[in-house]
């Protein structure tokens, strides 16, 4: 059941549980209209931040967007773009599906391409958050040491635990795909993906370098945590990650690249930090061993989903490795 898995938010250092009211799956373009209605009664304010171009006819704004959100603009038979054009007094063109370019909204008063451009922008962030994740930010951590010392760790894990309720092999990360995950993103088209090397370019440019001396940082992984609140049904256990020398470069190093990334709009922002740490156990894995992160709540058309996944009883592991002795990998 959802109600044993939810959601957890992370607010002033505590874990929450975000408990749905129901389950409900639904068509997006049967809802859209009603959608497009309640986003938009805080959206009417004009904003000053947009660049909005003067021309002979009025003004004019651009939007750069992925194609494949062009259709939310649109709306079913047009209905979305034709509501806002009337509400605003504007224009709104838009490439044809399949064809990348600007949705430029004209229009003969500023406050109404700057109140357009507002809305569209809203719709636009709904609907990337419901895209399935693309790719991820992450430091690999499959040094030959390391995946030595994850396979021992496994190899005691199935030794010992084995008769416990979930625990096997397929829930075990790839030796070779361990890794540190900054954050998850949804690139959408080849301009974006040029955009994030390009910026990734920038940090290391403007502060990895400083921050790691120009030589690779080392790391240890010691210690294991699990993401939910109930040991005895996990979903997700990890290895702390830290720095050999005890300072915090690692940590401030993430959490720079973080905050760059969520300045631009290509990661979403849920935490002002990183939490330091490489995924070893999964339940996603059971089914997908590829599987990375949390599925989202949403398909790319907009129906609602949940991923039922059969947890893993972590108490034995947890007592084991975390009260025994310190696991080191």
């Amino acid at each position: 059941m959802e109600v044993l898995r939810p959601q957890l938010i992370r607010i002033d250092g505590r874990n929450y549980r975000k408990n749905p009211i129901q389950e409900q799956t639904y068509q997006r373009e049967e809802d859209e209209e009603d959608f497009y209605q309640g986003s938009m009664e805080c959206a009417d304010e004009p904003c000053d931040a947009y660049e909005v171009e003067q021309t002979p006819q009025g003004f004019r704004s651009t939007v750069r967007a992925p194609s494949l959100l062009y259709k939310h603009i649109v709306g079913k038979r047009g209905d979305t773009r034709k509501k806002i054009e009337m509400e605003t007094k504007t224009s709104i063109s838009i490439p044809k599906p399949g064809q990348d370019g600007e949705i430029v909204i004209t229009g003969q008063h500023r406050n109404g391409v700057i109140s357009a451009r507002t809305r569209i922008d809203v719709l636009l962030d709904t609907f990337r958050r419901k895209q399935p994740f693309t790719h991820f930010l992450s430091f690999f951590l499959n040094e030959v040491e390391v995946q030595e010392g994850f396979l021992r760790f496994q190899e005691e894990v199935l030794a010992k635990c084995s008769m416990d309720h979930g625990v096997d092999s397929s829930i075990f990360q790839n030796p070779k795909k361990l890794h540190l995950t900054i954050g998850m993103l949804v690139l959408l088209s080849e301009e974006e993906i040029q955009q994030t090397c390009e910026m990734l370019q920038q940090c290391k440019e403007e502060f990895i370098n400083d921050i790691s001396g120009g030589k690779p940082l080392e790391v240890e992984m010691a210690g294991i945590e699990y993401m939910n609140d109930d040991p005895g049904m996990v979903d997700v256990l990890y290895a702390k990650v830290h720095m050999k020398d005890g300072s915090n470069r690692l940590q401030e190093l993430v959490d720079r690249v973080l905050e760059r990334f969520q300045a631009s709009g290509l990661i979403v922002k849920e935490w002002n930090s990183v939490k330091l740490h490489a995924t070893v156990m999964n339940t996603l894995f059971r089914k997908d061993p590829n599987a990375e992160g949390r599925y989202n709540l949403y398909t790319p058309d907009g129906k609602y989903i949940f991923k039922e996944r059969e947890s893993f009883d972590g108490r034995n592991i947890l007592k084991i490795f975390l009260f025994t002795h310190k696991v080191s990998l």
